[in-house]
């Protein structure tokens, strides 16, 4: 069996579709030593780092814009997969061709555009999503990250149930809640961690509602006073658009200056340290394909406390301390009874790590392998 990819993400391992594409086709090679696997390289690509054994590389020309990305996975991929002779083409992330010479798997990890419509704003952007939903109609068969993503794909792009197949991600070895934590002190100095704080890693834009946490922040700060920063991590856009509020200046509105610590970008190697050092990790996106960095901060024992939306519960179970979206109280209450309770703070950390151990980089590729197989037969 050959299997060609998409590597449009692959050198941007810091973005979900790049994580995805990257941890795939490492344990792809795990579960399956003699599997052929062809990575198809991106115009701007010609050197990939983190390339797994054994698999063949295919270099193509073009440009890097967002017309060049529409020219590679319309054209180029699916060319270049019928060039290799694979049996299978697929494309990790939404972005699958009208047509393929092979026979096409779609990895849509969410639907973001077309459930919050505020993410596809301009005739450019609408234009892309009708391509693309249209392109997925025409895959073998579609991988997706939950069931709740499975769900809103039926909904949106009206596929049948069957051609939909969830397959979970999983946090990676290094999130654990004592392998590694010798280097803590380092992580801590390196970017100037209080002794304690809560904290908030991922993005900004509208979806997070990070507004939501600096509001219920002001009730947590009555409470523990200072004892307790809100450690803000991620790296910032430009502030003050529409699909990115100013959050620096919401925070100053609120009187937050001295309770919040921006620390900006957070290297890879270094996001364990910083969910295990934090008292909480709080996460109040109100839309999620699957939600890695919950399943993340739980696997390193942090108690979580995230909006009960979306795929949130689902991948939660019980290990996280889930509340309703856009109740700033509400947060502020589990943050606070999660610093002051301990009874309730070590059964969430023991929920959350046995809830964690029910997801493996395994299990997802040998669900992916098993969907392979299952094309190949119709």
């Amino acid at each position: 069996m050959h299997i060609a990819f998409n590597g449009w993400f692959w050198d941007q391992p810091n973005t979900g579709s790049g994580q995805y594409v990257r941890r795939l086709l490492h344990y792809l090679r795990r579960v399956s030593p003699d599997l052929q696997m062809t990575l198809v390289l991106p115009p701007h690509l010609r050197d990939p780092d983190d390339l797994p054994a054994n698999v063949s590389l295919v270099t193509t020309t073009g440009s890097r814009g967002k017309l060049g990305k529409v020219w590679f996975e319309q054209r180029t991929f699916p060319q270049m997969a019928g060039r290799v002779n694979a049996d299978i083409a697929h494309v990790p992330y939404w972005g699958p061709p009208l047509s393929s010479p092979a026979r096409l798997v779609t990895s849509i990890l969410d639907v973001i555009p077309l459930a919050i419509p505020d993410y596809s704003r301009g005739a450019g952007a609408r234009l892309y999503t009708s391509l693309v939903s249209a392109a997925a109609r025409g895959s073998a068969h579609t991988l997706t990250l939950s069931e709740a993503a499975k769900a809103d794909i039926v909904r949106y792009l009206e596929l049948s149930p069957e051609s939909i197949t969830p397959t979970y991600l999983a946090a990676d070895e290094a999130y654990h809640p004592r392998m590694g934590a010798e280097g803590d002190a380092a992580v801590r100095a390196k970017y100037n961690l209080p002794d304690q704080y809560v904290l908030y890693l991922g993005g900004f834009d509208i979806r997070k509602q990070v507004n939501q946490l600096l509001l219920a922040y002001t009730y947590v700060r009555q409470a523990e006073g200072d004892d307790y920063p809100l450690v803000i991590a991620g790296r910032e856009p430009a502030w003050g658009s529409a699909m990115f509020p100013d959050l620096r200046r919401y925070a100053a509105e609120l009187k937050l200056d001295d309770a919040v610590q921006w620390i900006g970008y957070v290297d890879e190697a270094d996001k364990p340290a910083l969910y295990r050092m934090a008292s909480v990790f709080v996460y109040p996106s109100i839309y999620e394909g699957f939600g890695l960095p919950l399943l993340e901060a739980m696997a390193c024992g942090t108690p979580v406390v995230a909006n009960e939306v979306s795929s949130l519960p689902e991948i939660a179970g019980d290990g996280a301390y889930l509340v309703r979206s856009g109740d700033e109280r509400a947060m502020a209450g589990a943050i606070i009874a999660l610093l002051g309770q301990q009874p309730l703070r070590e059964a969430l950390i023991n929920q959350g790590l046995a809830r964690a151990t029910n997801f493996s980089w395994r299990k997802t590729a040998r669900e992916t392998l098993a969907v392979y197989e299952r094309v190949l037969r119709l």
